[in-house]
């Protein structure tokens, strides 16, 4: 939530520590679904709508009620703070920052942590219904932490530490890192295309499955220690971007 980027994702997925009653209350506001995986989800508490309500065979899963009273009260308040995230002018660390300030005091920390309460609940209820869910999460969550994987690779420097104790230095390091990064995904993009088109130019058939597990992230070529020589008049070959991903439309994959 402290991307500043102009894409507006539909679906966020993260890890445990990327997921509160908070974040799935300001983030249902904003009109993102929170799918994150909960490691010790059966920890969490299931609130129901109210004292009366009973679930067959799950109500023990249930231990508090929903305060609607204080959601309606500052709902007009929630929904000025979401729209002065939406239109830029204070970003979501921001403000879940300043709510969590004294949050046993502030009511609209409170109103939103209520919010999130019922949005969560509905979440994990279908967590433990839908198998294909959790599924989705897993894969999405594993691309993640291949990339972070990856990157704490590449910042072998150091063991990986940031030494610095200046904010913008520190952010000077990541990105960086994040450069480097993106610069190697790039060079290994353009490789396993190049093998791949000329794979299939000698007439070769495919699993597309096979296909789906080649990832961007290989570091076995790459030489993070020792001497390296630099060129600076060297000029970069020019890369054939018009590389087809398939041979012909008469081409049939193998199943």
């Amino acid at each position: 939530m402290n991307d500043k980027t102009e894409i507006q994702p539909e679906i966020l997925h993260s890890d445990t520590q990327g997921q509160s009653t908070t974040v799935f209350g300001l983030s249902s506001l904003l009109g993102i679904q929170l799918m994150p995986r909960i490691r010790n989800w059966k920890d969490l508490k299931l609130f129901r709508p109210c004292k009366e309500e009973v679930y067959e065979h799950i109500d023990e899963l249930f231990s508090g009620e929903i305060d609607w009273e204080l959601i309606e009260t500052h709902y007009p308040d929630m929904i000025r703070v979401a729209m002065s995230i939406q239109s830029g002018k204070i970003t979501p660390s921001t403000i879940l920052n300043k709510l969590g300030t004294y949050s046993k005091k502030n009511k609209l920390y409170q109103a939103f942590r209520e919010l999130g309460r019922v949005i969560r609940t509905m979440f994990l209820l279908k967590y433990m219904a839908d198998e294909e869910l959790r599924g989705t999460i897993q894969a999405a969550t594993n691309k993640s932490e291949a990339f972070n994987g990856f990157i704490k690779w590449l910042f072998f420097g150091g063991e990986g530490i940031i030494a610095e104790n200046d904010r913008k230095k520190q952010r000077k390091v990541i990105k960086y890192n994040h450069l480097v990064a993106n610069c190697l995904i790039f060079y290994n993009v353009f490789s396993l295309s190049r093998i791949l088109h000329d794979y299939m130019q000698d007439g070769n058939d495919y699993d597309e499955e096979l296909i789906s597990y080649l990832s961007p992230y290989v570091t076995a070529h790459v030489n993070r220690f020792g001497k390296y020589r630099i060129d600076l008049n060297r000029k970069p070959p020019k890369l054939p971007f018009e590389v087809p991903v398939a041979r012909e439309k008469s081409m049939h994959f193998t199943k």
